[in-house]
């Protein structure tokens, strides 16, 4: 395995669970994978869910317990070392319809949910939008 990676994304990224589950899925091909984390410019994906790097793929986003779903294309990025055999980076190349939008909104509601401390939809959509701080 290649331990040699850079960081392409510049947005902070959220864990994909919610009270301890894995809340954030894609949809790639006929296999339901779960988010390891998503940002506003891609995700990462158990290296084992059989994407090589440099692939592009059609997706679609899922959050638990709503009906809603994201489409798009991305691109497998990058091999990152870690549990298992590590994790694929993947990069939003397109979304279809209002995807992107609704996708700030989709992070902007897990930060406000899964914050331990009271905070402003003004603020969530601040720390959703902000640089990494990672």
């Amino acid at each position: 395995m290649d331990t040699e990676y850079s960081e392409r994304r510049q947005r902070q990224r959220f864990q994909a669970v919610r009270d301890g589950k894995p809340c954030f899925f894609v949809l790639i091909g006929e296999a339901r994978i779960p988010l390891i984390d998503l940002s506003l410019e891609g995700f990462a994906i158990a290296a084992d869910a059989g994407i090589a790097p440099q692939q592009e793929f059609d997706f679609v986003l899922r959050l638990s317990d709503i009906p809603d779903k994201i489409r798009g294309r991305a691109r497998a990025m990058n091999k990152v070392p870690g549990e298992g055999e590590g994790q694929i980076g993947c990069r939003f190349e397109s979304f279809e319809r209002e995807g992107a939008v609704d996708l700030k909104e989709w992070l902007t509601a897990h930060v406000i949910s899964t914050a331990s401390v009271r905070i402003s939809e003004k603020e969530a959509t601040a720390i959703v939008t902000g640089r990494s701080l990672i």
